[in-house]
């Protein structure tokens, strides 16, 4: 959600802001990711042999799972008239359950905190990542953002 203004954001402080749209998590996506960070453990990119493991077939990394919340949250957390939007950290993150390859994953967001920064707010934001047909949640996390005016 675009917000207005400073004080709009604030006063959404609280609030769930909703699910994101779901997103497909293939073996293309989970190959390239292992590319990138060369972490090419077998359960994520060898399908015969994950096939005899324990989930049956390729999951993704849980890393990778984390590094959809930037798209995720895309266009949720703006202000109108901010000069930019910078990720500074995060809480807490877990990885509750796995996320098996051909899943199709979305996050709920909640807005926790927006507190003062120097030329802008800083916002505290709870992440649930389920995956579509899941039980439990396959990450939780705390993102903290910026905004600078």
């Amino acid at each position: 959600m675009a917000y207005a203004s400073l004080d709009d954001l604030r006063k959404a402080a609280g609030t769930t802001l909703g699910y994101t749209d779901w997103m497909a998590v293939d073996q293309a996506r989970v190959n390239l990711f292992a590319e990138a960070t060369g972490d090419h453990q077998w359960i994520h990119v060898d399908p015969q042999r994950a096939a005899q493991g324990p989930f049956g077939t390729t999951i993704a990394h849980g890393y990778l799972t984390l590094s959809l919340l930037p798209a995720m949250m895309s266009g949720r957390l703006s202000v109108e008239g901010a000069r930019m939007g910078v990720n500074y950290g995060l809480n807490r993150v877990r990885f509750p359950a796995p996320v098996p390859v051909g899943s199709r994953v979305r996050g709920l967001i909640e807005l926790s905190e927006v507190s003062e920064i120097t030329g802008g707010v800083q916002v505290a934001a709870k992440v649930t990542v389920e995956r579509e047909g899941g039980d439990k949640p396959v990450c939780v996390a705390e993102t903290i953002s910026r905004i600078y005016l």
